[in-house]
């Protein structure tokens, strides 16, 4: 059910809208191979959808309106039903203008029936940056800048830049947010995880913010990574990790004898949110000012840093067909474009049934895209090496990355940036199959 209410932060008080009163919405787990059906009843005054994140679904069911399905209006109802092929972390949102930055998502868990051996527990962490506070709706901050371009800040003090970060090589975003949040809690009232000492947990991490990458890790605990996106990699260990918005990464750690916190920086703006992982003493969440400074001077583990599970590799073979999709903008209305075109539903890239297919990706702008294809995981193409499987991937400012998926699920695919605000103005396009 998606509806309009009251959620506490910690730090504040909202009204916003959420699935099922609950921030984030409740969590979905099934198994891989179950068939998914979920009745969504609309009790917005405004029509939504439900976009089914990384899964390789049948194309009715992906949530995208005018491309896939009708918007479901105010006071409908749409039932989703679909085979869950692959396990993984996953996550849902709706795909209707701004609606992602107002608190409609949640996580999706398929569970592999051979997985659990090298963990105890699990921890679901989903981060956001979180809007409300200064008065302004995601749909008034999308009206700005197509208005105002990149310098309002939506703070009224035009000609302010943004943070950067070397990280992400350029600007960290085009929003100032107030709050950033952790399971929905601020970092000065954090969600609480009780474990124990030596206990081996997995964290499954899902970056569920609209314009916001996350720097994430334990102080002085090693993550080992298991897991992008929801397939198998390599095991590598890393201090941090790099999430961009839509990204997931899975990582196993384990429990130090004294309480801790897994920390989420918002790279380049000076704001973090926090899970309390509490093995001994509770502690003062204010205590964590420091780790998380610190945190941002460690090295963080990257696309390129990864290696897909052998098992997961795609089959060696030289792409069928490569389309190249130059990433520009903003222009002087705020827009974000693809080959030098705004988005349209009924202009786009060919492919066709059993196609390797290569994605050229061209950075030719001053920030860094999230980019996501709906419907396949793709693999990153990284000199030789078996890159990850992904199904979302940073593309760094002036920089080309190039990613292979095979065209096994016909239909209708959108594949666009994961910054709302940059895909809202016209940074996406279709893979369209072709008979």
């Amino acid at each position: 059910m998606s509806t309009e209410g009251a959620v506490d932060l910690g730090a504040t008080q909202v009204i916003t809208w959420t699935y099922g009163g609950e921030l984030p919405g409740k969590e979905i787990r099934v198994q891989r191979g179950d068939v998914l059906k979920v009745d969504l009843s609309n009790r917005l005054k405004v029509p939504t959808t439900i976009h089914w994140h990384g899964i390789a679904l049948r194309n009715d069911m992906d949530g995208v309106p005018n491309l896939t399905q009708s918007e479901i209006p105010a006071g409908g109802r749409f039932t989703y039903e679909f085979t869950v092929p692959d396990a993984g972390t996953y996550w849902f949102h709706p795909h209707v203008g701004t609606q992602l930055d107002t608190g409609l998502y949640a996580p999706l868990i398929v569970e592999d029936p051979e997985d659990g051996g090298d963990y105890d527990t699990e921890l679901v962490v989903v981060l956001d940056d979180w809007l409300d506070g200064l008065g302004r709706s995601p749909a008034d901050v999308l009206a700005d800048l197509r208005t105002n371009g990149m310098t309002m800040e939506h703070t009224g003090m035009p000609g302010m830049s943004m943070p950067q970060s070397d990280l992400l090589g350029g600007d960290v975003g085009d929003v100032v947010y107030p709050h950033m949040l952790a399971n929905g809690r601020t970092a000065n009232a954090p969600h609480t995880f009780a474990t124990k000492p030596g206990q081996r947990v997995r964290l499954r991490l899902i970056n569920a913010g609209s314009d916001t990458a996350f720097r994430v890790g334990v102080p002085d605990v090693r993550m080992t990574v298991t897991h992008t996106d929801g397939f198998p990699v390599v095991p590598v260990e890393a201090e941090t990790v790099l999430l961009g918005m839509g990204e997931r990464i899975d990582a196993t750690i384990t429990v130090p004898s004294s309480t801790t916190a897994l920390l989420a920086v918002a790279e380049g703006r000076g704001a973090y949110a926090q899970v309390i992982i509490q093995s001994g003493r509770p502690v003062d969440p204010t205590t964590s000012d420091a780790a998380a400074t610190q945190l941002t001077t460690l090295p963080a583990l990257t696309v390129r840093d990864i290696e897909a599970a052998e098992s997961v590799r795609l089959p060696d073979k030289a792409p069928d067909i490569t389309h190249t999709l130059t990433l520009e903008g903003p222009g002087d209305k705020y827009d974000w474009t693809i080959n030098g075109r705004t988005y349209d539903p009924n202009d786009g890239l060919p492919i066709q049934p059993g196609q390797r297919v290569r994605l050229r990706l061209e950075n030719s702008s001053e920030m860094f895209h999230p980019m996501h294809l709906h419907g396949h995981t793709f693999q990153v193409v990284d000199k030789g090496r078996p890159g990850a499987r992904k199904d979302t991937v940073i593309v760094l400012p002036d920089q080309t990355l190039e990613v292979d998926f095979d065209a096994d699920n016909p239909g209708q695919w959108l594949t666009h940036c994961h910054n709302v605000y940059h895909g809202e103005t016209g940074m996406m396009t279709v893979m369209s199959y072709e008979a």
